[in-house]
């Protein structure tokens, strides 16, 4: 079967599938979070791990339980989330002061040196510094201990160092404006 009649027959199976149980997966998706949109969401990652996992399911009867088991797997990375522990409902908006910053594209240069590290040191460094965990906090989410916390952002920001040009060691710009 060529390639492309073969990715046709594919999305259509999926599409069928879809269509057919989606009301059911929305359902069990409520009943995971208690809430429609984010039970929508949670079916929308759910359906779209199974689109990309499709031909590695062998048995097609048991495809509810496996968007089920995503869903739960799903769920529960979202809840052991610390900014979901956090996260309050209330009637009124704090008020948030707004840094409105020029965007010096320093922080992008950043990013993409980051996005060089193994997985592992750049969910560190994201939880710390983006997210601000703490490193009990940090240990938790990833489920690590707070040393291996602690040795993986150390090799981390060495990584960086090594690998990012002095210009964008903020240290370095400090001491460009001191010598002014």
């Amino acid at each position: 079967m060529p390639q492309s009649s073969r990715q046709t027959s594919r999305d259509e199976e999926f599409s069928s599938y879809m269509a057919a149980r989606q009301a059911a997966l929305l359902r069990t998706a409520y009943l995971l979070t208690g809430e429609r949109a984010a039970a929508e969401d949670l079916l929308q990652t759910a359906l779209a791990k199974l689109y990309l996992s499709w031909d590695k399911v062998r048995d097609r009867g048991a495809l509810d339980g496996y968007v089920r088991r995503i869903m739960v797997n799903e769920h529960n990375s979202l809840w052991r989330r610390a900014w979901k522990r956090r996260e309050h409902s209330t009637d009124d908006m704090p008020e948030q002061p707004v840094h409105d910053e020029h965007d010096d594209g320093l922080g992008a240069a950043l990013w993409s040196y980051l996005q060089t590290l193994p997985p592992k040191q750049r969910t560190v460094l994201v939880l710390r510094y983006y997210e601000d965990l703490s490193e009990a906090e940090i240990a938790d989410v990833m489920g690590i201990s707070p040393g291996t916390v602690k040795s993986q952002a150390s090799r981390a920001l060495a990584g960086l160092r090594a690998r990012a040009p002095r210009s964008l060691d903020p240290r370095h710009t400090e001491l460009r404006e001191e010598e002014r």
